[in-house]
């Protein structure tokens, strides 16, 4: 994963990004030591456990590393697997990680509401990232069991559909249904704030970008204005495109990836455009 084909599609390549690489040792690795000190133990101690939420509220995030057997573990690790990486190539790490663990937390806080019951497992975690790839790439083609493609947007949408119907309708099995539709709910407030600060985001670039360009490049009036004083050195003016180019190309990132795809030599370019501008 982390490649993008024709149209932007997301193309397997089942290459393991650095998150979600993490995320999969830390369970696999959560699961083993549960086996090895005793399921009861593990579980007593670092399950979500609404009636003690205050002695051992680091259950809520704990929670989200604890498996009920190999099969729920395995299910929840090929799902991340297989959709966690291009959600990070696109995002970043640090973006993709908050976005996981606040849908796993929005888990948490569903199901104490309607359900308050003991909690495991990274489902909702994972359907977060689900509903995420979904709303980035609705109609990449997913097929389900290898053979029938459907499109990511149907798929989430049968899942929620699913979800809801299991944790309104009484559905028992031992599944954490409200946790699930927990991280599904959580996951899309989130990305909808998010879509509408970046649409905010994209018109302040814009604006800044004419400003930039007014306070940087002069008019034709101020051009002619000023012919009569000394041109600045050719080095000068190399270096003011040097620096327009520069600040286009971190502005066009900001408009495709969002703020926190930046490094640190590109905010500081920000600032310092930032500060001259001010002074001027």
């Amino acid at each position: 994963m982390g490649n993008y084909g024709a149209g932007g599609m997301p193309t397997f390549n089942y290459q393991l990004t650095p998150w979600v690489k993490k995320l999969i040792i830390a369970n696999v690795v959560a699961f083993v030591l549960t086996m090895l000190i005793g399921a009861d133990i593990a579980l007593d101690w670092f399950a979500f456990q609404p009636r003690r939420v205050l002695v051992r509220p680091w259950g809520a995030l704990t929670y989200m590393f604890l498996h009920g057997g190999l099969w729920h573990l395995a299910m929840n690790m090929l799902v991340l697997f297989f959709f966690g990486p291009s959600l990070e190539t696109r995002w970043g790490s640090r973006e993709f990680i908050k976005y996981y663990l606040i849908c796993g937390m929005g888990g948490v806080a569903l199901s104490f509401l309607f359900a308050p019951h003991n909690i495991i497992g990274a489902s909702a975690a994972v359907y977060g990232v689900m509903l995420a790839f979904a709303m980035v790439w609705p109609t990449a083609p997913i097929y389900v069991w290898g053979i029938f493609p459907v499109q990511a947007k149907w798929l989430v949408a049968f899942l929620f559909f699913l979800t809801f119907m299991s944790a309104f309708g009484g559905a028992g099995g031992g599944v954490a249904h409200f946790a699930h539709l927990g991280g599904l709910v959580t996951g899309f407030i989130y990305l909808k704030s998010d879509w509408k600060a970046s649409e905010k985001l994209q018109k302040f670039t814009n604006a800044a970008r004419g400003a930039r360009r007014l306070a940087i490049v002069p008019s034709e009036d101020a051009a002619s204005a000023s012919a009569s004083k000394p041109r600045r050195a050719d080095s000068s003016r190399e270096d003011d495109k040097a620096t327009l180019d520069a600040v286009d190309q971190v502005l066009d990132k900001i408009s495709a990836e969002g703020m926190s795809s930046l490094t640190d030599d590109e905010r500081k370019l920000l600032d310092e455009v930032s500060r001259r501008r001010r002074m001027n």
